[in-house]
């Protein structure tokens, strides 16, 4: 049985579509990403399974227990956000303590669980500390222990780590993986960042515009794109249009699609036997990181390939160059 299960799921704004039809299954200790621009109904979706706003058609179940007319405190459900709202008069050994005297559990036990998620989240030696004097990454890891502490059946996350630099960021996502994997815990993260996405989950559901564009494994989605959003949205696609490949490649190509998706990092410089080889005029080039991505034109078309740092060409701006592509590397999109 699904954990999490949303069926046609519609939410309605006077005359504007939030969320259309969405399905969704969320097994038991997994975590799931929704991914998707700003506006795209993610962060709905958190608050209707949070109880905060009613879903206007529709099932929501949690743990198999149909959530309609279930109050938010009665659902066990645990929520993050990206602002903190700590207290800012209590020590984090007492923000992290709140809810468990909230439902008022034993002393013992209220000390014995604050103290194991605090050993958790690597903040023991700063329990006695007031929020004004800890960091931002520390902040948002009293909020995580404050939600995790009273053992919600399953943790909604709303861009917890967007207003953290990006080195903290980045180490806070593999804190919070480590964890969720530690307690087995149904976690469901919103996020606009593809690299957040990809590094944390178990599944991602990709929205656009109040519906689930494509869901799968983080190596589905970026490997086989669906469809020319999520291409775009994902890895920095190249799309080009059936024609526009054959001019590139010089041949009338056997393809059914009327688009295709080609990732920067699979047009390279080494031929194959199957390989199409089509030729074009390099523009910049920028490091990025340990990646040089280059611009090329040929015909009316602008696309990018990555190499490497280490192993990449150096381009010259203007020259024209041979490159090639294999056959299995150009996604038909629906």
């Amino acid at each position: 049985m699904s954990h999490v299960l949303l069926k046609d799921v519609h939410k309605q704004y006077q005359d504007t579509n939030v969320l259309t039809g969405i399905d969704m299954k969320i097994q038991d200790g997994e975590f799931v990403t929704l991914l998707g621009p700003s506006g795209c109904g993610k962060s709905t979706i958190l608050r209707i399974l949070s109880g905060l706003t009613d879903a206007t058609g529709g099932t929501v179940m949690i743990d198999g227990k149909d959530m309609k007319n279930i109050p938010p405190k009665k659902r066990k459900v645990g929520m993050v956000f990206q602002s903190y709202a700590l207290f800012p008069n209590m020590t984090v050994f007492e923000n992290v303590a709140f809810g468990l005297k909230m439902n008022k559990k034993p002393a013992n036990e209220v000390e014995e669980r604050v103290e194991r998620m605090l050993e958790l989240v690597g903040l023991q030696e700063k329990k006695k500390a007031y929020p004004h004097e800890l960091s931002g990454g520390q902040q948002q890891r009293v909020a995580l222990a404050r939600s995790l502490v009273v053992r919600p059946k399953v943790l909604l996350l709303d861009e917890p780590l967007s207003a953290l630099d990006a080195q903290i960021r980045k180490h806070l996502q593999v804190e919070l993986r480590t964890i969720q994997r530690e307690l087995n815990m149904t976690m469901i993260l919103v996020t606009h960042d593809q690299e957040e996405a990809m590094s944390v989950s178990d599944r991602i559901f990709v929205m656009n515009k109040g519906k689930i564009a494509q869901e799968g494994t983080p190596s589905e989605i970026y490997t086989r794109p669906k469809t020319e959003f999520v291409a775009n949205f994902i890895g920095r696609y190249n799309v080009f249009s059936k024609d526009q490949l054959g001019n590139l490649f010089g041949k009338n190509l056997s393809m059914s699609a009327d688009k295709y998706a080609i990732r920067p990092e699979s047009i390279h410089i080494q031929s194959q036997p199957s390989s199409y080889p089509l030729r074009a005029i390099a523009g910049d080039s920028v490091m990025n990181g340990n990646v040089i991505r280059t611009t090329f034109y040929a015909d009316d078309k602008q696309f990018t390939t990555e190499q490497l740092h280490h192993r990449a060409p150096t381009f010259v701006q203007g020259m024209e160059y041979q490159l090639f592509v294999e056959p299995e590397d150009v996604i038909a999109l629906s």
